[in-house]
């Protein structure tokens, strides 16, 4: 994977950094723990600005993002109704939990959001659940560049200090996302056996 895709950067620059991080949102296993930090060590070898390098990947990972918030957006808040009553069940939620996730996220989705985009696992995610909760779409772009800017310019930045080491950078991101994927299981098990379904009124 990794060999792959620093040719494609050796050979696209800029557009295949963009390239590939829209590609990592749409179809993550393409992971950005490798896409910026081969970025950075271009950039440390003078072939790549830094300041370039950070800009078109985020520029590529935010059409990504945004293509899933339109897709869920498209879908839509109501449209989950008949969902979680014939299957509320398995996904541990009814229509009442729908309800205050929805509250909450109107009151604190441009944090969560910003915040899930440094998440390894959920910052691939987190554009479902604001498509779905009908967040402003001003205060997604806003929140989700921040986050996924912070995002690249750290990976980015640890590859311009690794260098050809730069493969350590998943060594450290991979268990912390077995971790994260670790909890939501917990989690889901955990509701799974305690949740009960309300009925609707």
């Amino acid at each position: 994977m990794s060999d792959w895709v620093v040719r494609l950067i050796e050979q696209s620059g800029y557009l295949g950094v963009g390239f590939l991080m829209f590609l990592e949102t749409i179809f993550p296993p393409i992971p950005s723990e490798v896409i910026m930090p081969v970025a950075g060590v271009s950039a440390a070898k003078g072939q790549m600005s830094f300041a370039l390098a950070v800009a078109s990947g985020t520029a590529g990972a935010m059409l990504g993002n945004i293509v899933w918030y339109l897709a869920a957006r498209a879908l839509g808040h109501d449209r989950l109704r008949p969902i979680i009553r014939r299957h509320g069940k398995w996904l541990t939620m009814d229509w009442k939990d729908v309800e205050r996730v929805h509250h909450f996220f109107d009151d604190h989705g441009i944090a969560l959001v910003m915040l899930g985009r440094l998440v390894p696992t959920i910052r691939s995610i987190i554009s479902i659940p604001a498509g779905l909760l009908d967040m402003r779409f001003r205060n997604f772009v806003i929140a989700s560049t921040i986050g996924t800017a912070v995002w690249t310019a750290l990976l980015t930045g640890a590859g311009f200090k690794l260098q050809e080491n730069f493969h350590r950078v998943g060594d450290i991101i991979g268990p912390v996302s077995n971790v994260v994927i670790g909890l939501i299981i917990i989690v889901y098990i955990w509701r799974l056996f305690t949740h009960k379904v309300a009925s609707e009124d």
